[in-house]
This record gives C-alpha cells, sequence and structure tokens, in this order.
C-alpha cells in the first residue's frame, strides 16, 4: 500500500491543482505497480504555513513560492 505525501506552502495552489496532483501521483504509481493497486494507493497532500517552512536559513513564504513559480528570482520586484 504505497503512500504518497506532498507537502506544499499553503495558499499557492488551487483545489483543482491539488486535485490534479493527486490524481496525476496515483496514475503515476499504478503505471509502476499495476491498476490493481489503485485502491490502496494514498496521497495525501499537507499545506505549510507561509514563513513556516525555511530553506538556507530563510523562511519561504506564499508570495516568494508564487514569484518563483512566475518565473521571477526571490526578492525581485513584480
Amino acid at each position: 500500500m504505497p503512500l504518497i505525501q506532498v507537502k506544499l506552502i499553503e495558499g499557492v495552489f488551487s483545489p483543482a491543482q491539488k486535485t490534479q496532483m493527486i490524481t496525476k501521483l496515483s496514475d503515476a504509481m499504478v503505471s509502476i505497480e499495476g491498476e490493481n493497486m489503485r485502491s490502496v494507493t494514498w496521497v495525501v497532500i499537507e499545506e505549510t504555513r507561509s514563513g513556516e517552512w525555511g530553506i538556507g536559513g530563510q523562511p519561504l513564504t506564499t508570495e516568494a513560492v508564487r514569484a518563483l513559480a512566475a518565473g521571477k528570482q526571490q526578492g525581485e520586484a513584480a
């Protein structure tokens, strides 16, 4: 019974995007282990509050992740 855990900064991904993550990650596992395992393949999405996830000693915020997704460097003006 595979368990896939996804950790995200809150407020970055929409409910539709999270549903897509669940579907595609499940499909990826089933492509490896076989269709009979679909019903026991779990995907859990956990969100962490903005600023409570650190990388390189710096807190990561929702705004920083959105900027990164938009192709901007951290600290770059909008």
